[in-house]
């Protein structure tokens, strides 16, 4: 109760206090759009919680990771001893040695009897993650490669004779990124012998069709130190799996052989766009390589070294080492549709020969095919790859283990 001898604006300036304190909480309630947004977004930042991938998507990527041999140091490995051995199976062992380096130590083998193992140790995070560091070490044979001939136009399936090799070898590569971008530039040695010899499969052997004097190298042992140095601009996401950006770069090869008979060089041409339609939906991309060889003075190139095309990852309708000669050029376009995160669609199309000369190197007497096929493929890598492919001698259907290009 107010005394009566109050003035009035006291009497007045209690009453204005005792309507604040007996104001509700609802008065506190924002008075515009803009602070009942604020509000909104504060009560929902206290009420995060991660978001949890659908189991589907949660095994999607354990299969993932485990083609990838990321999940557990042992891992299953897919690559063949060499193109054409047919169906592989393999499995490796990679344990750490520092927080980043690791040794792989793995093995495969084919249906046709190829066999590979190999120890490779790798660096991945060299001058301040400017560079990459490999070691490899192994040994590794093919019981029947496909030899058709020399050259594109004038060979035919039916010329298919088969050989054999063992090759021992010992390789160091360096990469460097200068800028950390586009800029790369490598290099790299190797020692290795090559010993060629006839087939162990039931096919025709190729020295029951060839004479040394008409194949250079026929049933040869031949030692190479083989020296590259390449230079090159890359803005792709990575070489296994990218829907933008794009490749192009040179490598420069010195094969010296320590009996002066079969060394020479051979400088490749490449180039690897890729054009992101409908915010990456779809997907352009094309691929270019050229492959020239130099012969050394008084020396020959063996035919088991010349470039070649044909196989699962350049004319894919045609068979592993389908032409051979001097000089080679791949043209390859794939229209790639993205299904979903893991997942492409791929419609492709395949161009290229072998040729004697580099002035041959041009769109004259292409062999070509046609097809489709789908990827299983990480952010990074392509662990899963079929097609289907068809070409003017036959079909293919292809299984491997990393991108085409």
């Amino acid at each position: 109760m107010v005394p009566k001898n109050v003035s009035l604006s006291t009497r007045l300036l209690l009453a204005a206090v005792a309507f604040c304190v007996a104001i509700p909480a609802t008065a506190q309630e924002p008075a515009t759009r803009q602070q009942l947004l604020e509000q909104e977004q504060r009560e929902k930042a206290q009420n995060l919680t991660p978001q949890t991938p659908a189991k589907a998507e949660q095994l999607t990527q354990r299969a993932i990771d485990i083609l990838q041999g990321t999940a557990t140091s042992l891992h299953p490995f897919f690559q063949s001893a060499y193109s054409g051995g047919g169906f592989t199976l393999g499995a490796g062992y990679r344990t750490f040695v520092s927080p980043y380096n690791t040794i792989d130590v793995r093995g495969s083998y084919t249906i046709s009897g190829y066999k590979r193992i190999e120890a490779e140790f790798v660096a991945p995070r060299l001058f301040h993650r400017r560079g990459t560091f490999s070691l490899l070490g192994g040994w590794r044979e093919a019981t029947e490669v496909g030899f058709y001939g020399i050259g594109t136009a004038n060979t035919s399936i039916d010329d298919k004779a088969d050989y054999s090799f063992e090759q021992p070898y010992l390789s160091a590569v360096l990469g460097f990124r200068p800028t950390r971008k586009y800029l790369t530039l490598g290099g790299g040695v190797e020692y290795s012998q090559w010993q060629q010899g006839p087939t162990e499969g039931a096919g025709t052997s190729i020295e029951t069709v060839y004479g040394p004097g008409e194949l250079p190298g026929l049933g040869a042992t031949a030692t190479y130190l083989h020296t590259q140095g390449a230079f090159g601009f890359d803005w792709r996401t990575s070489p296994g799996y990218s829907r933008r950006g794009g490749f192009y770069g040179v490598t420069v090869h010195d094969y010296h052989n320590d009996d002066r008979l079969y060394g020479f060089e051979q400088v490749d041409y490449e180039a690897i766009q890729h054009v992101p339609i409908l915010r990456e939906a779809w997907v352009l991309s094309f691929h270019v390589l050229a492959q020239t060889t130099y012969e050394k003075e008084g020396q020959e190139v063996p035919f088991f070294m010349l470039p070649s095309v044909g196989g699962g990852s350049s004319l894919r309708g045609f068979g592993s080492w389908r032409f051979r000669d001097r000089h080679s050029l791949l043209l390859q376009g794939e229209w790639r549709i993205m299904v979903n995160r893991f997942w492409d669609l791929a419609f492709f199309y395949d161009a290229g020969k072998a040729v004697p000369h580099t002035s041959d190197l041009n769109l004259d007497g292409l062999k070509s095919d046609y097809g489709a096929g789908v990827r299983f493929h990480g952010p990074f890598s392509t662990p899963l790859r079929i097609e289907y492919a068809q070409s003017n001698e036959g079909h293919s259907i292809v299984f491997s283990s990393s991108a085409v290009f």
